[in-house]
């Protein structure tokens, strides 16, 4: 998506910066591990089929995604300034966060075009660097893009859908069974198990309905433990 390809996030615990070329290199070493591959329902990819892969993520306008990267050193404010290649250099990329929009499959409407379409937003969450796991750093991640989500749903939905008026009805994430860790994160900021069983591929789905609520789930979101306040914009400019 382009909407964030100048966009970087920031709060004391996390940085996201938009996925760009640079990032690549690591990101193909980090899902060359077994255990992310199973996590992450991934296949291998070879390091030209990478970088495919991040212009993909980059100019899709279904795909929105950003590096976690770790936070900078000093609090943001006003005159804070994001250096690509060394606020997001290898060693302070730690994971990544993405949306993936489709259309909703249940929407009864999907024929008139005259209508809103209902669109769906698939979240996905990977921190890649072991070291840094237990630190709160999905967590502050995933506030972090779940704010942005809810302040831009126009834009998002805009870029998305082109010319056709669009809603997001809810946000889903799927997640391994044995991945207890994941499930209660999302499960903590107000997502739902749809079923108590796993599907056939054993995940389990939980959504978090988000037509008619966004200002109850934005408002609910900054209660959650481990907010740190509204993520600082940042403009993010690569040479």
């Amino acid at each position: 998506m382009l909407l964030n390809e100048h966009t970087a996030l920031v709060t004391s615990q996390i940085l996201l910066c938009p996925y760009s070329e640079h990032h690549v290199p690591t990101y193909h070493e980090w899902m060359k591990d077994e255990e992310l591959q199973e996590l992450t329902a991934s296949e291998p990819l070879s390091l030209p089929e990478e970088y495919d892969m991040q212009r993909s993520w980059r100019q899709d306008s279904d795909k929105l995604t950003f590096i976690v990267c770790l936070p900078p050193s000093s609090p943001a404010d006003s005159n804070t300034t994001i250096t690509p290649k060394q606020d997001d250099a290898p060693s302070r990329m730690i994971g990544d966060i993405n949306l993936f929009l489709v259309d909703d499959d249940d929407d009864e409407d999907e024929s008139n075009t005259s209508v809103s379409k209902s669109t769906l937003g698939e979240i996905e969450l990977m921190i890649a660097v072991k070291s840094q796991h237990r630190k709160g750093h999905g967590r502050a991640s995933l506030l972090a893009f779940m704010h942005y989500i809810l302040t831009n749903t126009s834009p998002i939905l805009q870029e998305y859908s082109k010319s056709q008026a669009a809603h997001l009805r809810y946000l889903r994430v799927k997640i391994s069974k044995d991945n207890v860790k994941s499930i209660a994160l999302f499960e903590s900021v107000g997502f739902v198990r749809t079923s108590a069983e796993a599907n056939y591929f054993g995940e389990l789905e939980l959504r978090l309905q988000v037509q008619g609520r966004e200002d109850i789930v934005l408002t609910d979101l900054e209660k959650v433990k481990g907010w740190n306040g509204t993520p600082s914009i940042i403009e993010y400019r690569e040479e």
